[in-house]
């Protein structure tokens, strides 16, 4: 596989899981508990590998900017579940004391600086974190993560030109989920058309562009570990397109008044009606992937892999009853942080 031992290997399968769990634990909020999550939630789920190789890259003292699709990254950072689902159940005890919801996720104290509901907005915020670590010269690299809808802003061309310019200490990594909301990313970027990597858009920026399998950890490692290792060095940053697959919807649908929110099953089938893609895709889940691939490696038996399913879902399963026992944040509180 790679120089990473079985301990490390057994610890991405089990971000992985815990990462997939949450998802589907989210989702199932819809119908088993319906009205507890209010407004948009967008899942990650497919895109597990990815977020658990690259931060698998990182150390101590690293810092990580992502988008909106944001459940995954703190529960790898070590941030409580717990916290989390309150948060996006709106609750007092959430990670933002229910200010912030799905969306706007946030835990400085482990480096992770915050999410945004705006396409791209992490990218510059992400460049100005990578230029305060570069002042403080204590070797510190940050991660932004964008989606492939994000590369069409004038923030993706002007943050990956300033960080070029100055050699700043960023990885950006794209994480190209193969649709923008509902648009195939073929239809939308002309690289995309022409059959060439999203990552191409690297050389404009004079700097090095590279395209992994974002469904294999130990290959989002490598690559991710080469470019960390670069911008720690003040070489500067590198693009890495990180090609994953959504399983789930772009976000949940926001119902009429009196109809409970929900999610639809996806782009590939609603809107395609490509059914044929999506089972494609669910059979190269990238989660199971790895599971037989730990199994036949001889690195986990197929009974600690079973194990580790159920000790996730009842770490799980507590998320949500501790949310749902959580109170809703004072009405009075309503304008706390509100500044004129």
């Amino acid at each position: 596989m790679t120089e990473l031992d079985n301990a490390k290997l057994v610890w991405m399968y089990r971000h992985m899981l815990r990462i997939r769990e949450f998802e589907e634990r989210v989702k199932r909020s819809f119908e088993e508990h319906p009205g507890v999550i209010r407004g948009h939630t967008h899942l990650a789920d497919g895109a597990e590998a990815s977020i658990v190789g690259s931060l698998a890259a990182i150390q101590q003292g690293d810092q990580i900017l992502t988008t909106y699709r944001c459940h995954g990254y703190p529960l790898v950072l070590g941030t409580d579940p717990k916290a989390i689902m309150a948060e996006i159940y709106g609750r007092r005890d959430g990670l933002c004391g229910g200010y912030g919801g799905s969306m706007h996720l946030c835990d400085p104290g482990r480096g992770f600086l915050g999410t945004s509901g705006i396409v791209g907005q992490g990218i510059p915020q992400a460049t100005g974190a990578a230029y305060a670590a570069q002042i403080r010269g204590q070797g510190q690299v940050v991660l932004g993560f964008f989606g492939d809808g994000a590369t069409k802003q004038g923030a993706f061309s002007e943050s990956l030109n300033i960080a070029s310019l100055w050699k700043l200490p960023i990885v950006f990594v794209l994480e190209n989920n193969s649709y923008n909301v509902v648009t195939r990313v073929e239809q939308e970027d002309a690289n995309a058309a022409a059959g060439e990597p999203l990552s191409v858009k690297a050389k404009a920026f004079s700097m090095p562009g590279v395209t992994v399998d974002g469904g294999d950890p130990v290959r989002v490692h490598d690559t991710v570990a080469d470019a960390v290792a670069r911008a720690r060095s003040g070489a500067g940053p590198t693009l890495v397109e990180s090609l994953v697959y959504r399983l789930s919807a772009h976000g949940n649908l926001i119902a009429p008044p009196g109809v409970p929110l929900h999610f639809p099953e996806h782009e590939a089938v609603e809107v395609f009606g490509n059914l044929a893609e999506f089972e494609a895709a669910k059979r190269n889940d990238p989660v199971p992937r790895f599971r037989g691939r730990l199994v036949t490696d001889g690195v986990l038996a197929p009974d600690q892999a079973d194990q580790i399913g159920a000790q996730v879902r009842e770490e799980m399963q507590a998320a949500v009853d501790f949310a749902l026992a959580s109170p809703y944040p004072a009405a009075d509180a309503a304008l706390n942080y509100v500044y004129a």
